[in-house]
């Protein structure tokens, strides 16, 4: 997975990603989280796909915190499975 950063300041980041997956999930937590703006697009399936993020917290501190709570659902998934 190749993830490269285009853009990035305190509140505003532009990434490009080459998997759907890995973007709808961060799409999802970051909405959770409480991000101003966070959408993903994909001009051709030739192309990269474009994540943009907004947060007046900042994104680092958001995007760490999305990336925490998928760790955790996951951690709490392995668990369940183990049982």
């Amino acid at each position: 997975m190749n993830i490269e950063v285009v853009h990035q300041d305190k509140e505003n980041a532009e990434l490009f990603l080459d998997n759907i997956t890995v973007a709808e999930i961060l799409r999802v937590y970051l909405a959770e989280q409480g991000v101003d703006f966070v959408a993903w697009r994909r001009e051709h399936p030739s192309k990269p796909i474009v994540l943009k993020i907004t947060s007046e917290k900042g994104v680092a501190k958001s995007v760490d915190a999305a990336v925490s709570a998928l760790k955790k659902n996951l951690d709490l998934l392995r668990a369940g499975l183990k049982k």
